[in-house]
């Protein structure tokens, strides 16, 4: 099984129609063959980011656009490898995140040197320790990364990142609602 990423702008930033965009897409999911492993929604409710689980691509053909009437826009499946977590325990506690961090990814970055610098700069996370970082979902076409992390404010989201030495292309404020 493999891990799919879709980024989906809904029509409507209200929040009844965010929750019903999501449960029209955990259907679509499920009648697809696929698990919606979890989903995050920005504060403004302007951006969901949902990540399924399912065999392969060619299963989620039907996850489109149109079956969705909530949604404006509607990326992916992009396929996504799960760093710093285990799949097992994602699905099993969905540990709630306050802020997502969005990296583009330089062109000439490759998965095997992001990883090897990940697991070098992890450590230096204990530098901010109001931060805690939950989990990342790199896109395997190397595009970018989702980082969700637990922390009082941006800015020690921020700090957290510089300790690291890793850019904020953009910064989100979840939605716990």
């Amino acid at each position: 099984m493999s891990l799919f990423l879709y980024e989906i702008v809904p029509a409507d930033d209200a929040r009844q129609r965010t929750e019903q965009l999501l449960a029209a897409f955990d259907t679509a999911a499920r009648e697809a063959g696929a698990e919606l492993i979890e989903s995050q929604v920005t504060g403004a409710r302007d951006r969901v980011f949902a990540v399924v689980e399912a065999a392969d691509d060619a299963d989620l053909a039907t996850l489109r656009g149109e079956r969705l009437p909530e949604v404006a826009e509607l990326a992916g499946p992009h396929l996504v490898r799960l760093v710093g977590a285990d799949l097992a325990e994602v699905k099993a506690a969905r540990p709630e995140a306050g802020y997502l961090v969005e990296w583009d990814f330089p062109a000439d970055l490759d998965m095997d040197t992001y990883l090897a610098n990940k697991k070098a700069k992890a450590p230096k996370y204990a530098e901010v320790p109001e931060v805690t970082f939950l989990r990342t979902y790199v896109r395997e076409d190397m595009a970018k990364c989702l980082c969700l992390y637990d922390a009082p404010d941006e800015g020690v989201v921020r700090k957290a990142r510089d300790a690291v030495s890793t850019p904020v292309d953009r910064l989100h404020t979840l939605d716990r609602g």
